[in-house]
């Protein structure tokens, strides 16, 4: 019995050392990121005098609860050449008469009642495809009905892709969390985000990534025709991470800045949404590689949950070790398990402090967060492999519709 315990002993201490030098790895790099990141406000405004005509593509479905905020905070912007395409996407609430005041009272909101989506598009990438068909200006800037900006974001966008000759700029936004359950769950999410998608490696020309905020990116109108459109990524669900690697694959001048202190933005509103947010990222990956799926909410369960889930193991490997105080291999597991284990706590505290911008202490459920996380992920592809749907928008989405994204 001892031998097999020595062997588990063994087997978890192997794997709870993976799980440390992953921590090891997001911790500097989340770290690195944050110092070296460029902001919204970094660049040389010298010689920013061009003023492109802009065009706002806001698409909106059932945000009357948020759109005015955002259309008031679009208005008030102190750039002086834009227009705000303001698209209501088939909704059931007041949004569409919301648009329709502010229209009426200001000719630079144009309103535009996008038709029912067709067959094999996902609704906002349809509303965005619309309000481009009806945009004059030069250059593009997407974002979300849920979205603030201060009056000075679009204003230092333009002057920064003008200045700089870039193809296209997004910004790292202040997600805001309105519950208990996104703030404990928003850390982990991010601290992938800032590894994965970080402004270094977007910013890097030599690296393949390329990623979309969907709450604010600006694109010239000749690159977002050249990309394919949102016509190019018609079905995906994530549609501005896949339209912002598009962008890098065509090898077009892009780049990330951090845009806390200029934009906010809701991630998630309830418990509800936040599982629904969970499953709609991790559908596409399933969509485009199942294997590559399942592979990855392994390690995410690894990653984020398993040093807590093993926890209950650590008193019978104990008992089991009572006659032999120099058990070097439960030594062993115990040390590195429990540094595992505060690793975790460090790290999802900093990017409490740093990143979500929220109390250090929420890092302390970090275990809750994790299996949150972790089963939203697995129920996800598991609903994908049975043919099951996604909700997102108050709209089901079917693998069908998205099995086979179009590039």
């Amino acid at each position: 019995m001892e031998l097999a315990f020595t062997v588990a002993n063994l087997v978890i201490t192997a794997i709870m050392a993976g799980i440390f030098g992953m921590w090891v790895y997001f911790l500097a790099y989340m770290t690195k990121s944050f110092k070296k990141a460029p902001t919204l406000e970094s660049f040389d405004r010298s010689g920013t005098t061009h003023s492109p005509k802009v065009s706002v593509i806001l698409p909106a479905r059932n945000e009357e609860r948020y759109i005015a905020r955002c259309l008031d905070s679009l208005l008030a912007q102190d750039y002086p050449n834009f227009e705000i395409i303001a698209i209501n996407d088939s909704s059931t609430d007041r949004t569409g008469e919301i648009m329709q005041e502010y229209a009426a009272k200001d000719s630079r909101v144009v309103h535009v009642n996008a038709p029912p989506k067709p067959d094999g598009w996902a609704g906002k990438n349809w509303a965005c495809y619309e309000g481009y068909l009806r945009a004059k200006g030069e250059v593009l800037l997407f974002t979300d009905a849920d979205t603030e900006h201060s009056p000075s974001t679009m204003s230092l966008a333009i002057g920064q892709l003008v200045s700089q000759n870039l193809d296209a700029l997004t910004a790292i936004p202040l997600l805001i969390c309105n519950d208990f359950w996104t703030k404990i769950t928003l850390p982990a999410l991010e601290t992938f985000l800032h590894t994965r998608f970080s402004p270094l490696r977007v910013n890097d020309p030599n690296t393949k990534t390329g990623y979309f905020f969907g709450s604010f990116f600006v694109i010239t109108r000749s690159t977002y025709e050249a990309v394919g459109t949102h016509k190019g990524v018609r079905q995906e669900l994530v549609e501005d991470g896949a339209l912002g690697g598009k962008v890098k694959e065509h090898k077009f001048r892009m780049k990330m800045v951090r845009g806390e202190s200029q934009i906010k933005a809701v991630w998630a509103r309830d418990l509800q949404t936040l599982w629904d947010g969970l499953r709609r990222l991790m559908m596409p990956i399933y969509y485009q590689n199942r294997s590559g799926a399942y592979l990855m909410v392994i390690a995410v369960f690894f990653i984020l949950f398993a040093p807590f889930a093993l926890l209950p193991y650590l008193p019978a490997a104990a008992a089991a070790s009572a006659n032999n105080i120099n058990n070097i291999s439960f030594q062993l597991l115990l040390g590195i398990q429990l540094a595992a284990i505060a690793l975790i706590f460090v790290a999802t505290a900093v990017q409490c402090k740093l990143g979500v911008f929220e109390s250090p202490l929420y890092a302390l459920a970090s275990p809750l967060g994790g299996a949150l996380v972790s089963f939203g992920f697995l129920s996800a592809i598991v609903d994908a492999g049975n043919g099951g749907t996604v909700s997102w928008r108050d709209r089901q989405y079917t693998v069908s519709e998205n099995q086979h994204p179009i590039h």
